[in-house]
């Protein structure tokens, strides 16, 4: 559920960018269940991760920033 939710925001924004922090308070849960649920959509090509440590679409041409 929670990675569908999440997977639902950035595709309604594909221009999101968050940082683990963000995604913590916007979801309303614990760092480990934030980081694994991000590092599990990264893992599968749906999200990337900036040198800034930002999480975007994997498509995102933002990957740069």
């Amino acid at each position: 559920m929670l990675l569908a939710r999440i997977r639902s925001e950035y595709i309604e924004m594909p221009g999101l960018r968050r940082t683990l922090l963000q995604a913590r308070r916007r979801w309303a849960i614990d760092a480990l269940t934030c980081a694994s649920a991000l590092n599990a959509l990264e893992s599968a090509g749906f999200l990337a991760r900036t040198r800034d440590g930002a999480y975007v679409l994997a498509n995102s041409e933002r990957l740069s920033a």
